[in-house]
């Protein structure tokens, strides 16, 4: 499926008509392709890479110099589908010079053409100094992974209304700030939908109900190769047990045999094997 690019501008222009982005998280040329190519809105290349595919425990343990290698990979696989590079823990925290040279580093390196930054309040200046070195920054609020430990565990966030109101809040310095859309990751529904109404800048919801502007998952969870699918993901398709079949059949047949056929073999023309042969028995003979 092909259609004009997908810049952070076009993600306002669909807010503003009413149709929903769709968004999802992917980490390799291979998937970014076939996204690209199903007509996908934008791919993530999300910090998550770090438990999904690097087996890493959490999102903390990935690097800058992982995460430009995964980027890279996904944008040589799209044409159309913005991309969007995470920024990983300690990458902008530390100061706003960091956070300009890492942030860059996704565009420059990467080949992404912005960056998602999670938090609120406490990386506002970082995020303001982002975007005005060029960057365009997409927020992140709610349950941000980065600040796990804080939390005490993967938690729904927003459920007070003293919580809700800090989230609000930090939306609206988001979208002072100059952020061109802003993550909403497990937060009630009916937060997201009240935030959503509040702010002129789209959200998009990862596991924060209906109502937002947009929605994004994890490829891999879609696709069932994530061995635990979080509850607010939809299964598509179990991929998982179809390829676990294909790799036993695969050691089947090298056991037994069977694979390779004469059809996944190449063939050699009978004159040069005879010529073959002939030099080998030449070869013993002078021995």
């Amino acid at each position: 499926m092909k259609g004009e690019k997908v810049t952070t501008i076009t993600f306002q222009e669909m807010k503003d008509q009413g149709e929903q982005i769709v968004m999802l998280a992917a980490y390799d040329y291979p998937t970014a392709r076939m996204i690209d190519e199903a007509g996908i809105d934008a791919i993530l290349v999300g910090d998550s890479v770090s438990n999904v595919v690097l087996g890493y425990e959490d999102t903390l343990a990935v690097s800058m110099n992982e995460m430009i290698h995964h980027t890279k990979a996904v944008s040589r696989g799209v044409d159309r589908a913005l991309v969007i590079g995470d920024m990983p823990f300690m990458s902008y925290q530390t100061s706003a010079e960091d956070a300009i040279r890492n942030a860059g580093r996704f565009l420059k390196d990467g080949g992404a053409e912005a960056v998602k930054v999670e938090g609120g309040r406490g990386v506002i200046d970082k995020i303001e100094a982002i975007i005005e070195s060029g960057t365009p920054v997409m927020g992140h609020l709610g349950l941000t992974p980065q600040w796990i430990h804080q939390f005490g565990g993967f938690k729904i966030q927003g459920k007070t209304s003293e919580a809700a109101k800090l989230i609000v809040e930090d939306a609206k310095r988001l979208e002072q700030t100059g952020v061109f859309s802003i993550v909403l990751e497990c937060v009630p529904r009916e937060l997201s939908k009240i935030i959503t109404g509040e702010v002129s800048v789209p959200t998009i919801s990862c596991g924060a109900g209906p109502d937002c502007d947009g929605q994004v998952l994890v490829l891999h969870d879609i696709l069932g190769l994530s061995g635990m699918t979080p509850k607010f993901a939809k299964k598509y398709v179990d991929l998982a047990p179809q390829i676990q079949e294909a790799l036993a059949n695969f050691r089947e047949e090298v056991k037994a045999r069977k694979f390779p056929t004469r059809n996944h073999s190449f063939k050699m023309e009978e004159k040069e094997i005879k010529s073959l042969k002939g030099y080998l028995s030449k070869s013993r003979e002078a021995k």
